[in-house]
């Protein structure tokens, strides 16, 4: 086997036993698949992007536990920390979210709600392992939260997902929310820190009848960081899942997100920047089934190159037979900033139904020459007016948040687009 799998599946047998004999039995069956499948290759056209040969040859451990942390370097409460791939209770705080279901899986595992732990059961087909299957089998704490049936939570909850510099492991986690029918939450993921571990996450979101989840995720980790991403959303009739994922940095990071519209009236609005700087690499993967009928997807995507970065989009939409009715938009712009940048994009839209409304574009290009001039020629800085022409390109992603929402995640934007706002 190749170094990292040989490392991670060395790991499933330092995984804490459960009190649930199913997990074990999960945990097992996962590590066979992901160790008969082995990694995948750049001939599979789902990684052609991907730096798979450097990858294949590292090895991780386990991750050690961390020094101390400055709660006044986090984000406010309310919140809940994890800390190099574990909770960390003294630094959460959700007690302005009174009614809101919070748990850790660490804490899922030994206890006794089965429920809780059934977010491991999940099976995943052979072209989504190893990583996936790797996570069933290594994940030993992540995030398991509730929004009760009309509940309406109004403050963010800020999800923290740190890395201390000394971090050099694996960090498998695997999280869950769920709202439940009328319930509103919204969140907001920080992925931080300067570390040189390889991260695993994996995400299900449930979206009940009738619900709406705000859900922004923001990753401004350091140039030596690996992550595996992925997250699966169902979305149920006339609920709302509002997404925004705004990359940065790292060595080499794969998100996937996965939404699936259920229900009839079932929408879902879904932005992201992607910027690479330096040698990073980035690779996003979308993919977005309409299932039933009046559905609604709104997909605007902005990526941007600097230095020898390489930024993938794969943006894929399928509209199912009887899903009539659908409405569905991807937009996918790129600039590249600098003479050695990469960047890949492919749009896709398969359509099986009848009186839909579908559309799709990607471009790649370069700044507004002429719109640089005028501003120039009105006496802006080159450096003001390079930032002005960047702002305005990415600003269509981040307008898929409610106006307020969008004010309160400014300040958290990665450094890179902190630097452009300023």
């Amino acid at each position: 086997m190749a170094a990292l799998l040989d490392s991670l599946a060395a790991l499933a047998a330092e995984v804490a036993d459960s009190r649930w004999p199913r997990v074990r039995e999960w945990r097992e069956a996962a590590l066979a698949q992901a160790v008969r499948v082995g990694l995948p290759h750049n001939r599979l056209e789902r990684w052609r992007h991907a730096p798979l040969r450097p990858l294949a040859a590292k090895h991780f451990g386990a991750e050690t536990a961390a020094a101390g942390i400055e709660a006044a370097a986090l984000p406010p409460a309310p919140r809940l920390v994890l800390v190099n791939g574990r909770y960390s209770a003294q630094h959460s705080d959700v007690s302005a979210l009174p009614g809101l279901q919070v748990r850790s899986l660490a804490e899922a595992l030994q206890g006794e709600d089965e429920r809780a732990v059934a977010v491991l059961g999940r099976t995943f087909p052979d072209i989504d392992a190893p990583f996936a299957a790797l996570n069933t089998a290594l994940a030993e704490d992540g995030l398991l939260i509730e929004a009760p049936a009309d509940a309406v939570f109004d403050t963010p909850l800020h999800l923290v997902l740190l890395q201390t510099p000394d971090a050099r492991g694996a960090q498998t986690l695997r999280h869950k929310i769920e709202c439940r029918d009328n319930s509103r939450l919204q969140v907001i993921e920080h992925h931080l820190g300067a570390g040189q571990a390889l991260d695993n996450q994996l995400w299900h979101v449930h979206l009940k009848p009738g619900s709406r989840l705000a859900h922004v995720r923001l990753q401004d980790l350091g140039p030596a960081h690996t992550g595996i991403q992925r997250c699966d959303a169902v979305v149920a009739g006339d609920a709302e899942y509002i997404r925004l994922d705004v990359d940065a940095g790292g060595h080499y990071l794969r998100h996937e997100l996965n939404i699936a519209l259920q229900g009839r009236g079932a929408r879902a609005r879904a932005g992201g920047v992607l910027w690479g700087e330096g040698n990073g690499n980035l690779d996003t993967r979308l993919e977005i089934r309409h299932q039933a009928p009046d559905t609604a997807c709104e997909l605007p995507w902005r990526g941007l190159a600097d230095g020898k970065a390489r930024v993938s989009f794969y943006g894929g939409i399928t509209i199912d037979a009887g899903a009539d009715g659908s409405d569905a938009a991807l937009s996918n712009k790129n600039l590249l900033l600098g003479p050695q940048a990469q960047v890949n994009t492919q749009p896709a839209l398969e359509i099986y139904a009848d009186e839909v409304k579908a559309a799709h574009g990607a471009t790649v290009g370069q700044l507004d020459a002429a719109a640089l001039f005028y501003l120039r020629s009105r006496g802006v800085p080159e450096r003001e007016a390079v930032a002005m022409l960047t702002r305005a390109f990415y600003a269509e992603a981040l307008a898929v948040l409610d106006a307020d929402l969008r004010e309160n995640v400014r300040p958290y934007l990665p450094a890179r687009l902190r630097a452009e706002e300023a």
